[in-house]
């Protein structure tokens, strides 16, 4: 603990903008066929270093299985909230869930990224007893906390019991408990972000573990029978105070993103596909009137494809669905980043106006019909998948993996790990940089990464940018 906030504790979006650039990258690597344990990339991202692009150092976990997915940092800017209990620890510690083996990896980072090592360990056993829940999926550091969302309940299955979130402390790594209080009709779970001086949160639905741990079910697909519902919850109070219904045709509701300043109270969801025509959409919600309000503001068509093109899953279809899969908002909140991880399409929208989203750039790279190459050559397998954003905005950094066996399914040629990164013009437009190109040791793909000094997915902002 130090004894002064963390100087990557910023109060508002605008002063995260005006920090330094990142140093450093982090990324999840997972075994698909878990013949060896997963592992954390360390990448130098300074331009003009004499390691620009290479992997500078790895962790690899003890433990076979685990299926990184997604992660986080123990703290973050939510810290300098006024009724925040912990605002002089440090953001030094990366908390890496297991998706399939419920396992929690805790990774100190200090006092050198390059020198990162396992801190502590909690095994799958500890968040059962004190929860109820299995599948850790994503990290919010909170201003009480770390947050943990899940995607199953009890028992072997993880459907004993609807899936939740679950609180852990934020310095010794004990798991408390749940949070959830009233959960109304809540029974899925996916994402969860917040809007803290506005005191609420909204969740997200993608499906329990029978539906997606051994690849996606086209008859629960087609029946409409994975998420497609917003959850707004009384943040304090921990109770879910409205649910919105999406409509069963459009299935997964995944990533939610709250604009990052509080006076703002809208935010986006991405709908994986509609089951009606195969098309992706973009969603904005917002308050107004002590009620949540929900409206699709933009669609991405499929791509008509020749059978051979198709992964046998599609051919039925005769064409490629975009698959929706991540999206990320700039801190500045103009431009939401959009990863079409079936179609290979990178998108940015201007969302100055939240409910008119403007196509502003564009680039194609991989893809299921496509196969775009990377401008440098390199064979860039599968599509753009998660996506993150340097604090200034100039830089969007992505990965190829989407979750093992759906990638199998979906990209049966293989998946190798790929992590590449595009620029951005100072009024919007993408540019793949042409000398960023990370590739991951044989036999790992990449999934999920975050930044040295946190990044616009894993801080939430106390105080109103001027």
């Amino acid at each position: 603990m130090t004894m002064r906030p963390d100087p990557t504790f910023h109060a508002s979006p605008k002063l995260a903008m005006e920090a330094p650039a990142e140093n450093f990258a982090y990324t999840l690597l997972l075994s698909p066929d878990f013949s060896k344990p997963d592992a954390l990339a360390v990448i130098d991202v300074k331009p003009g270093s004499p390691t620009y692009s290479q992997i500078v150092h790895t962790v690899t976990m003890p433990n076979k299985g685990d299926e990184f997915h997604h992660f986080g940092w123990n703290a973050c800017s939510s810290a300098l909230s006024p009724l925040a209990g912990h605002a002089f620890i440090e953001r030094r510690y990366l908390i890496i869930p297991g998706l399939r083996s419920s396992r929690i990896y805790i990774i100190d980072t200090k006092p050198d990224p390059t020198k990162a090592k396992i801190h502590k360990i909690i095994e799958p056993e500890e968040v059962f007893k004190k929860t109820g829940y299995s599948r850790p999926h994503t990290i919010h550091c909170g201003p009480d906390g770390i947050y943990v969302s899940t995607l199953g309940g009890g028992g072997k299955d993880g459907t004993n019991g609807p899936p939740g979130v679950f609180i852990m402390d934020c310095e010794t790594f004990e798991v408390l408990g749940r949070w959830e209080i009233d959960r109304g009709p809540q029974t899925l779970h996916y994402d969860f972000w917040w809007n803290l001086p506005r005191d609420y949160m909204v969740t997200s639905e993608w499906a329990l573990p029978p539906q997606f741990e051994n690849g996606i079910v086209p008859e629960d697909l087609l029946s409409n029978k994975y998420g497609h519902r917003l959850h707004f919850w009384d943040l304090r109070a921990r109770r879910n105070v409205q649910t919105i219904d999406l409509g069963a045709n459009h299935q997964m509701a995944l990533e939610v993103r709250p604009a990052h300043d509080p006076v703002r109270e809208y935010g986006f969801v991405g709908v994986v596909v509609d089951t009606t025509n195969l098309e992706a959409s973009i969603w904005t919600w917002w308050r107004e009137g002590g009620k949540f309000h929900a409206e699709k503001t933009a669609t991405i068509p499929p791509e008509p494809a020749p059978k051979e093109q198709l992964p046998p899953l599609l051919q039925g279809f005769g064409a490629v669905p975009p698959l929706v899969t991540d999206i990320d908002l700039s801190m500045d909140d103009r431009f939401l980043y959009v990863s079409c991880w079936g179609t290979g399409e990178m998108r940015q929208y201007d969302v100055s106006d939240p409910r008119k989203p403007k196509l502003a750039g564009s680039v194609h790279i991989g893809g299921i019909a496509r196969r775009t190459p990377h401008p440098n050559g390199k064979t860039f397998a599968a599509g753009p998948q998660m996506v993150e954003i340097s604090r200034d905005g100039r830089r969007v950094y992505w990965t190829n993996s989407l979750y093992s066996t759906w990638d199998d399914q979906f990209y049966p040629d293989g998946v190798p790990g790929v992590e590449v990164m595009a620029n951005v013009g100072r009024n919007g437009g993408l540019e793949l940089d042409k000398d960023y190109f990370v590739s991951f040791p044989d036999g790992y793909r990449a999934h999920q990464i975050r930044l040295e000094g946190g990044d616009c997915s894993t801080d939430s902002f106390c105080y109103p940018s001027v």
